[in-house]
């Protein structure tokens, strides 16, 4: 059955029958409050520039701008490309973002429109308007990508030098100067005046009247020379300032008055403000953190219980980073760039939870050993902790615990600091935040397409179909999520086309979910992301959030040639006419097939692409991804977790692995003797073989043998002690020495 074509399609075939005609003579011919149409006599949908549709003023009200990212923190300054003002010095420039936020634009010297970012709470494209009229009308559309604080470019913030002391400031051993620095190009100015904003979260939570917000508190130098560091001894702020836990430096222009919103500016990191902390902190950290410890476990008591709705941690490493899909790095702890993992020493990688979770917007973090133990705080404080705010925010992000990186700072970093930094109280911050196992965890199903193209199916079916259109890959009814390609020919050496066919594109929404599109570039042969039929560029950013603003339709792919208007869009989704190459029809070129041998074995997916194409390269690659479909395989294969196993009270407990096939040992104080196995054995049914034992009031081995062997030497009941715990393990060592 043929999906039907995209409502526009059938548009577009009436109205442009040929290369595309110029704006007809009516209202509809400009772009003005149009962005993103196709209806009318010209298009100023994104396809047109490659269509050759668009209305004469698509890059006049449809506005591209550079750079097209910043921090989500504002202060950044952005230039409207392919478009000037003839007449600047009386031009009134006013930018919107999300129909509510306004900022003050400008137009220079040479005519060119700036507009300064605001300060937002999330993260993500942010569509924003431009007024010239003092705020009438606003017809001039764009997008700006709003970014999570630690992701911006250092060139684009102040760094706070040493950051871990301006953190620990003001607790044991550490006083005397802070120092932050910045780029001087980075803010081209003469002086500069440097702020502190404070962050918090009021109302009750979890509430309606729950809000997040940013304030200005005071400055902490003005007007110093923008030399591109400053150094300062810090003074305990006065008390009204006291409830600020958290917060930023901003540097700006020293000729704007102090807190004055939506200048240009650099931040600091967000961070934790021990440095400004009252005379109280700095004369009993330890006693003033642990208050701060306990006003936090009695707030989360009182809070819903988050922990029911995060998704289960896999049990191993190789499983956390192969399934990708639910779960990402943590660039505070990550394999890839050195292990640096501060919060979590014996960890080498953790993850996060890449989606919040639905009701509650929080998060999970997984940590794991260098040999792919999953680290649990049950047994080490380095262990992986649950978040109430998940790091990287959810939608609609405006509302807590919901805001990128700040609320999550609030719920779980800061009670970080006061139990387990400034306090040594961690017990009880981890009793609260405790790690996930991984007993109810089900790794993935995997499926793969590749080469010319072959498939493997999520059961483990692999075929080859070599189909010339547009093709359903995916749907998912309990989700919505439909998966479409375009697989087209390709091309021998000798220029003459394939029989075999290859993926170009593939297309993926979920629900009413933005549309992501991987294509094949016509003129480069690289790669290139598609967004609602928009090419993403990733100069800038490499990381985007996004989320929903599109309506269903059956096509997901997008036509934004005369090529692939002609051939797949006016055509059938099916070309019955290609003679595709079927495997019984290959044959090896003779030249090749000692080569081919050599370089596919056994895979029969790489052998029939260098038949199919006569390149080697091409079967080399198949090769590859067939070998990283079946390594990610291997790395998602389901293991049995008995899940955490406690240690006796007055007593320990040696290993920390829980799946099948690891031991547990178990070990009393002196004066508790051990009352129940000494082992416990995770079995494949998921269960342990014996229960935790007992350590009950008695002598202990050293006591028993000092009795038993009173007339033996302290050295020969040393080493009888050393028999019978080595003889405990299951390794029989019988040595000792006379009496």
């Amino acid at each position: 059955m043929k999906p039907a074509l995209l409502p526009w399609a059938l548009l577009l075939l009436a109205t442009t029958p040929g290369p595309g005609p110029g704006p007809a003579a009516d209202a509809q011919d400009s772009c003005s409050m149009r962005c993103g149409a196709l209806d009318g006599p010209c298009s100023c949908h994104p396809t047109c520039s490659g269509l050759g549709t668009c209305c004469l003023d698509f890059r006049d009200f449809c506005l591209e701008i550079l750079p097209y990212s910043g921090s989500m923190m504002g202060g950044k300054d952005f230039v409207v490309q392919h478009f000037k003002m003839s007449s600047p010095t009386d031009t009134s420039v006013i930018c919107r973002f999300k129909e509510s936020i306004q900022t003050l634009g400008h137009v220079d010297s040479s005519g060119q429109v700036h507009c300064v970012s605001p300060l937002l709470y999330e993260s993500g494209r942010v569509p924003f308007t431009i007024s010239l009229d003092n705020g009438h009308s606003f017809p001039r559309a764009g997008t700006w990508l709003a970014v999570h604080p630690n992701k911006v470019s250092m060139m684009e913030k102040s760094e706070l030098v040493n950051e871990t002391r301006w953190q620990y400031y003001g607790t044991a051993n550490t006083s005397g100067n802070l120092s932050l620095t910045w780029h001087v190009e980075a803010m081209p100015t003469q002086t500069v005046t440097i702020e502190l904003w404070g962050y918090e979260e009021t109302g009750m939570p979890y509430s309606q009247e729950w809000t997040a917000k940013w304030s200005y508190l005071y400055p902490l130098a003005t007007h110093i020379p923008n030399s591109g560091s400053f150094t300062f001894t810090p003074r305990p702020a006065p008390l009204s300032y006291q409830r600020w836990r958290v917060g930023a430096l901003r540097i700006i222009d020293s000729k704007n008055y102090a807190g004055q919103k939506d200048v240009q500016a650099l931040w600091t990191n967000d961070h934790a403000l021990a440095w400004h902390l009252s005379d109280d902190f700095r004369e009993d950290p330890v006693a003033w953190a642990r208050t701060q410890c306990q006003a936090w476990e009695e707030l989360e008591d009182q809070l819903p219980n988050f922990l029911e709705e995060l998704p289960d941690c896999p049990c191993t490493l190789t499983q956390a980073r192969a399934d990708s899909g639910r779960f990402f790095t943590d660039y505070g702890c990550d394999m890839e760039q050195g292990s640096v993992c501060t919060y979590h020493p014996g960890a080498v990688h953790c993850v996060r939870s890449v989606q919040a979770s639905p009701r509650y917007g929080s998060g999970q973090q997984c940590c794991y050993t260098a040999d792919g133990t999953q680290l649990l705080t049950a047994d080490s404080s380095s262990g992986s902790t649950p978040d109430r705010g998940h790091d990287w925010g959810a939608p609609p992000f405006r509302t807590p615990p919901r805001v990128p990186g700040m609320s999550h700072w609030l719920y779980d970093v800061l009670s970080f600091y006061y139990c387990c930094l400034w306090a040594p109280d961690c017990p009880r911050y981890m009793q609260r935040r405790p790690s996930s196992d991984c007993r109810n965890y089900r790794p993935p199903r995997l499926a793969s397409a590749f080469g010319d193209p072959h498939f493997v199916t999520f059961d483990g079916t692999n075929f080859t179909f070599n189909g010339r259109g547009e093709y359903v890959l995916l749907e998912a009814v309990l989700t919505d999520l439909r998966v479409q390609a375009r697989a087209q020919p390709g091309r021998m050496s000798n220029g003459t086309q394939t029989r075999g066919t290859g993926l170009t594109a593939v297309a993926v929404q979920e629900g009413n979910s933005d549309v992501v599109e991987v294509r094949l570039a016509n003129r480069t042969r690289g790669l290139e992301v598609l967004l609602n039929q928009e090419v993403l560029s990733f100069a800038e950013q490499s990381w985007m959030d996004l989320k929903g603003a599109v309506h269903n339709a059956s096509s997901l792919l997008t036509y934004d040639s005369w090529f692939l208007v002609h051939n797949f869009l006016y055509q059938p989704k099916h070309d019955p006419t290609f003679e595709p190459l079927f495997a019984s029809e290959t044959t090896l070129n003779p030249s090749q097939a000692q080569e081919a041998a050599k370089l596919c074995g056994d895979d029969h997916f790489c052998n029939f692409d260098v038949a199919a194409t006569g390149s080697l390269s091409t079967g080399n690659a198949t090769r590859v991804a067939h070998q990283l479909h079946q390594r990610r395989m291997r790395s998602l294969q389901p293991v049995v977790s008995c899940g955490w196993l406690a240690p006796p009270p007055n007593g320990q407990k040696e290993g920390n692995r829980y799946l099948a096939g690891s031991t547990i040992y178990f070990h009393c104080d002196n004066g508790y003797s051990l009352a129940g196995a000494e082992t416990s054995n995770c079995q494949a049914d998921g269960t342990w073989s014996s229960p935790t034992p007992e350590c009950q009031p008695g002598r202990s081995y050293a006591v028993l043998l000092g009795i038993i062997f009173g007339g033996l030497s302290v050295v020969a009941a040393v080493a009888l002690v050393y028999v019978l715990l080595r003889h405990r393990k299951g390794n029989m060592h019988i040595w000792g020495t006379q009496p």
